[in-house]
């Protein structure tokens, strides 16, 4: 049985999952700079992370972004 904290809890972070989508993007530093600048330009843009190179010889960085849902 759960507690009325506990639904509450649960409830908020439904609310905050359905406000914004999070994932990590990978790609070449212009390919990742023209998509921030477009989710910006629609207001979706909420976080980036700093770039993180993917290592070995591959050239490309992932960064973990936050999307406001619209």
């Amino acid at each position: 049985m759960t507690t009325t904290r506990e639904r509450a809890v649960i409830r908020i972070n439904n609310q905050r999952a359905a406000q914004y989508t999070e994932m990590w993007v990978i790609g070449t530093p212009q390919d990742l700079a023209l998509m921030f600048e477009a989710a910006n330009r629609t207001g979706r843009l909420v976080f980036v992370s700093a770039p993180i190179p993917m290592g070995g010889d591959d050239t490309r960085f992932r960064r973990y972004v936050r999307l406001r849902n619209q």
